[in-house]
């Protein structure tokens, strides 16, 4: 597991500055859970989780549930009476489906009771192909949840062996349908540049993910985590690091299938029936909005304060219980960190960015990106706005380093 970044210290009663209350009201606001338990740790993840045996006795799925709902009174204790409904909540993990759906359900029920939904409001949890039944997932829409973001990684058995995914390929399919008959939205997970996948593997996994008929769909880049599993592999021998080009080569392919398929790509990753199939909450990440994360090592922003909080669940559950917050440390961000920000997040939108916010150095270096085939001409002439080519999608960091003036335009 990676080291959590050096910080300020953080109150022990979890206060945050003024400016930062102020500026809730003035967006959307959004609550994240992090369920720490899996089944299995995979080779490739970095994530804080943990197996239950790791964890022993003093820490269970009901432990962490209790401490979660102090977390929520702790966090509607500081955001105060301005904060706005909830927008979207996402559970992450971790595998949140291996608390019982009673357990989520109360945790929502407990968001609920503290600020209230939006009337529209998107709720979605991460979830194991193996980790959910139809009685699961109808409990989870009869109680408010709206949206599956489903696990599949691969269909292709020898990929999901290398990368320690434990679930039978062809329980994606029957999990999806469970899904679509509890009328949730669903949105499915791939990774591509597994060490030992094929260009012709990778577009098998692509069409099985296209006829399951999803409403989103999530492609991302293998990445090797120093600390992993995968990482000694690779050190070892056992396995080759991914090639980018080889990985370059399978997202042009998935834009390709996809485009074909009826989505359409809408931040560098992430792919989408129509706008509103869109993932709300990953936009409000992107669009820089306020989020409270709830559970061991989650990250948290409000109005320019970013925290993030301890990562042992033991030790989580013993601040909460001790009424201290359970934040490790902080950092208040300056304007130009924020402004930096706003571009590295806001470059991976198919929305893109107003030249007009930019620079003087970046607005400068507009011309040779587009000449180097990295950013849309026209948006930019005609809509004075910054919207990647495909190519640019997969070269979006230099880009973004021509754009804060980190580069010439006319180098590598």
């Amino acid at each position: 597991m990676p080291h959590q970044p050096e910080g300020d210290p953080a109150p022990e009663s979890g206060a945050l500055p003024t400016s930062a209350l102020e500026a809730v009201a003035e967006r959307a606001f959004s609550v994240y859970i992090h369920v720490p338990f899996c089944r299995v740790r995979c080779g490739y993840c970095d994530f804080n989780t943990y197996t239950l045996g790791e964890l022993g006795s003093p820490t269970s799925p009901a432990t962490f549930v209790d401490a979660a709902l102090r977390e929520l009174d702790l966090a509607h204790d500081v955001l105060g009476p301005t904060t706005p409904r909830v927008d979207t909540v996402f559970f992450g993990g971790g595998t949140p489906t291996m608390l019982p759906a009673a357990d989520l359900a109360r945790l929502l029920h407990g968001i609920r009771d503290r600020w209230g939904l939006a009337d529209d409001a998107e709720v979605t949890t991460e979830a194991n192909p193996d980790s959910v039944d139809a009685d699961c997932l109808k409990a989870l829409r009869d109680n408010g949840f709206t949206r599956i973001s489903m696990g599949m990684q691969s269909a292709l058995p020898h990929v999901l062996a290398t990368l320690d995914r434990t679930h039978d390929p062809a329980n994606v399919a029957r999990a999806v349908a469970a899904s679509r008959a509890a009328d949730l939205a669903v949105s499915v997970d791939l990774i591509y540049g597994t060490p030992g996948e094929s260009l012709a593997d990778w577009r098998t996994s692509l069409e099985a993910a296209i006829a399951l008929a999803p409403d989103h769909v999530s492609a991302y880049a293998l990445t090797v985590e120093e600390g992993t599993k995968l990482a000694s592999q690779v050190r070892r021998g056992v396995h080759p690091s991914p090639d980018p080009d080889d990985e370059a080569e399978k997202y042009a392919l998935a834009d390709e299938l996809l485009t074909a398929a009826g989505f359409q790509w809408y931040e560098i990753s992430n792919w989408a029936r129509t706008p509103t199939d869109r993932c709300r909450h990953n936009l409000h990440y992107w669009s820089g909005a306020s989020w409270w994360g709830v559970g061991p090592g989650a990250h948290s922003h409000v109005g320019g304060v970013r925290w993030w909080n301890v990562k042992h669940p033991s030790a989580y559950a013993g601040r909460l219980a001790a009424a201290q917050s359970p934040a490790a440390a902080r950092e208040t961000l300056t304007d130009e960190q924020r402004e930096d920000e706003r571009v590295l997040l806001g470059i991976r939108l198919a929305d893109g960015l107003p030249i007009d916010g930019l620079t003087e150095a970046g607005r400068h270096s507009i011309a040779g990106l587009i000449a180097r085939g990295l950013v849309d001409g026209p948006m930019a002439l005609r809509d004075r706005r910054i919207v990647l080519t495909q190519q640019g999608r997969m070269l979006a960091d230099l880009v973004v380093r021509h754009l804060l003036g980190l580069e010439w335009a006319g180098t590598a």
